[in-house]
């Protein structure tokens, strides 16, 4: 997955993100705007995990929406 596609169509992948990541708010993401880095950080302050956590989540979340 390219996070600069990502980041540049974030309004189409925000849906997805939040389905996985129901704790974020419209908010946290509108601040996200497909950065990868700050989706980490906003996992790790809902989620309270590590930052390797939160990037492993986010890779598991690339994996399995390699389609997009």
């Amino acid at each position: 997955m390219n996070w600069d596609i990502v980041e540049g169509n974030w309004k189409q992948f925000k849906g997805k993100v939040q389905n996985q990541w129901g704790k974020l708010t419209d908010d946290q993401l509108d601040e996200v705007s497909g950065k990868r880095q700050e989706l980490a950080g906003k996992i790790q302050e809902a989620y309270g995990v590590s930052k390797d956590e939160a990037e492993q989540q986010i890779k598991d979340f690339e994996d399995r929406n390699k389609d997009l």
